[in-house]
């Protein structure tokens, strides 16, 4: 962990996929949540996949991403990966073993653990449901899971315009796992971003966006 001198944060934040639409709403998500004097750096992949969506465009992305950390300049006090991956971490540690590092699935299931309680997990498109699973039992929270659920059919938007598009959508089904008992609920991916805080006043639970959870854990590790 580096050593923390002053009294903000400096923060990379990656995102995975070479979309810059996806990048500026996960910027946008983490600037919201940002302290007086933070600064966050957000960049996407140097390149790779425009989109992760199975495993195999995860592995792809992985040489993008350390690319793109190798191309920053300056001190970081952490390094967010914004993919519901957690695309790259265990490369990234090995390179950056000053650093904290920390994905946005990883960020999310730690609130889910530390809320407690059964909690779903709404996404954008129902290819990326298997991943999300698999992610789920990694973090140790399936056993909590209610279901995984997302708007029917392939996803055929922009990744950039997804959370604008399908919104409402995404919160007939945040209010419809209320329901179903969860008391949280997990939007799971990158191109949800930001989406949480404008949906949560007419949500009854809890809505967790990976990305500000990521950061509201570095900035614990951090001690800022």
């Amino acid at each position: 962990m580096a050593t923390i001198g002053h009294l903000v944060m400096r923060l990379l934040i990656v995102n995975p996929n070479t979309s810059p639409g996806v990048t500026a709403r996960i910027n946008a998500a983490a600037q919201a949540v940002a302290h007086p004097g933070d600064r966050f750096t957000t960049v996407p992949a140097a390149f790779g996949p425009s989109l992760i969506v199975t495993e195999e465009d995860g592995r792809a992305a992985v040489a993008g991403v350390l690319a793109a950390i190798a191309q920053q300049e300056g001190d970081f006090d952490g390094i967010v990966l914004a993919s519901f991956g957690d695309t790259g971490a265990p490369e990234v540690r090995a390179a950056h073993a000053h650093l904290p590092v920390i994905g946005i699935a990883e960020a999310a299931f730690a609130e889910v653990r530390r809320r407690g309680g059964p909690f779903a997990i709404v996404t954008f498109a129902p290819e990326v449901a298997a991943p999300l699973h698999h992610k789920s039992h990694e973090h140790g929270v399936l056993d909590q899971l209610v279901g995984i659920v997302s708007p029917p059919g392939p996803l055929r938007h922009d990744p950039a315009d997804v959370a604008d598009t399908l919104g409402l959508a995404i919160l007939d089904l945040c209010r419809a796992c209320a329901v179903d008992g969860a008391q949280s609920v997990v939007l799971g991916g990158g191109p949800l971003a930001g989406l949480a805080h404008r949906l949560q006043d007419r949500c009854p639970i809890p809505i967790i966006d990976g990305t500000q959870a990521a950061v509201r854990q570095l900035r614990d590790a951090c001690g800022t």
